[in-house]
């Protein structure tokens, strides 16, 4: 049982994490217990082990997951200030990191509502709020029916393009209509299944770290985007043949955690690649669809909503097949439209991107400068020294008098144990 006032440090990966015992409890092997003699303050200490987390590191081994063990634990040096400067030191530290911590929320604040605004961005796009100015200077607008009627024709003839037997177009149940919000009268509600010709799933097959053709898997799925990082590769040719991307294919993660299936990209033909099982490629009929517009759709609370509501839950993950997903609700305009969407979309989001990226700047900042408080405090620069405090020598003798003389009591206790 550790005592009130022991400062905790986890020990196994993820190595560094510090507190202090508030009130007597006990700890598993995950932590290593710091007590304080008298004459250190516990806060002293546990500001020193946030800094020293990457000597401690440094100091852990292991194969299955790094540990650090009691001995290397022990021996991890730490400066000793006298009392009253521990004090100051401590004060100094807490003072600076509460301005800290305030700007910290803020920036966290900020980056918050930087997300609500995304998707009121795509709320405003979806419901046609975003063209309405545009939609009121067009001399002529195409009438609904007959937008359903063409994009009923590029589906037939784009079936009858790849030898295919086209599906008729069948309408949403009103009971899913309710559900879903107004749109302009110009608009219609169709399913996924309507402007494609079909979905794909990855390959299964296993990649290598080295190969001719990179693999896309859903961690290179990042915001909407590819990320060219962290790749697997293959060299197979029949592979590559068969699950080769083209320029402006959506891809959709059917498998992942519950707060992020169903997340998109669109691959805009960087590179040759392919994409992986997780993945689903939606094969939509592009005179009819922009693929930015189908991208940033799915990516809409409309369509993440839609998700969640068909999701199949697992432990630890969920499951949008692609059956269910040709049968999700799309709000369609004419292609002009969707094109002009799109621009207004990307004119919103590209001021969102500047202001994340200058946020999450700043905050690197302030954890750059959390550290270097730290370094300052513990390099005896942050607070000044006072010549009548008493000597760090002196109180170091101190400690190790007490510790003696303690020592002989423990072992006569645990000798009496023993002939019990």
């Amino acid at each position: 049982i550790m005592k009130r006032g022991a400062v905790l440090f986890s020990s196994r990966a993820p190595i560094g994490y510090v507190a202090i015992a508030a009130q007597p409890m006990a700890t598993n092997q995950g932590f290593k217990s710091f007590l304080p003699p008298d004459g250190i303050v516990s806060e002293f200490i546990y500001y020193y082990l946030q800094f020293a987390k990457r000597l401690a590191v440094e100091l852990a081994s292991g194969t299955t997951f790094l540990e650090i063990s009691a001995k290397k634990a022990a021996v991890i040096p730490s400066p000793l200030p006298p009392l009253p400067e521990q004090h100051r030191i401590v004060a100094k530290i807490e003072e600076l990191f509460s301005e800290l911590d305030k700007s910290v929320e803020s920036l966290k604040t900020a980056q918050q509502q930087l997300k609500v605004y995304r998707q009121a961005v795509l709320k405003w796009a979806f419901e046609g709020k975003l063209t309405e100015e545009w939609r009121t200077n067009q001399k002529k607008f195409t009438p609904t029916e007959d937008l359903v009627g063409y994009i009923r024709q590029e589906h037939s003839k784009e079936f009858q393009r790849l030898g295919k037997k086209s599906k008729m177009i069948q309408p949403l149940l009103p009971e899913v209509l309710i559900t879903l919000p107004t749109i302009p009268a110009e608009w219609s509600w169709l399913k996924i299944n309507d402007i494609t010709t079909g979905v794909e799933y990855g390959t299964s097959s296993k990649s290598s770290e080295v190969g001719t053709v990179p693999v896309i898997r859903m961690g290179n799925i990042q915001n909407s985007k590819i990320v060219w990082d962290d790749l697997v590769f293959t060299s197979d040719e029949t592979e590559i043949g068969k699950y080769k991307l083209q320029k402006d294919d959506v891809l959709f993660n059917r498998t992942n955690s519950p707060e992020l299936v169903g997340k998109t990209a669109i691959f805009l033909g960087e590179r040759t690649a392919i994409f992986a099982g997780y993945l689903i490629r939606l094969n939509h009929i592009k005179t009819v669809i922009h693929a930015k517009y189908l991208n940033y759709y799915l990516n809409s609370f409309v369509a993440k909503s839609y998700g969640n509501s068909v999701k199949t839950d697992g432990v630890n993950q969920s499951n949008i097949n692609g059956e269910k997903l040709i049968n999700y609700p799309l709000p369609i305009c004419s292609i002009e439209e969707q094109h002009q969407i799109v621009l207004a979309i990307e004119s919103r989001l590209s001021v969102c991107d500047k202001l994340e990226e200058t946020i999450s700047h700043s905050l690197k900042q302030a954890e750059a400068l959390r550290q270097s408080i730290l370094q300052q405090a513990f390099a005896g620069k942050l607070v000044p020294q006072d010549p009548q405090d008493e000597p760090a020598a002196a109180l170091l003798a101190r400690i190790r008098s007490d510790r003696e003389a303690t020592a002989p009591a423990k072992k006569a206790k645990a000798t009496k144990g023993r002939k019990k």
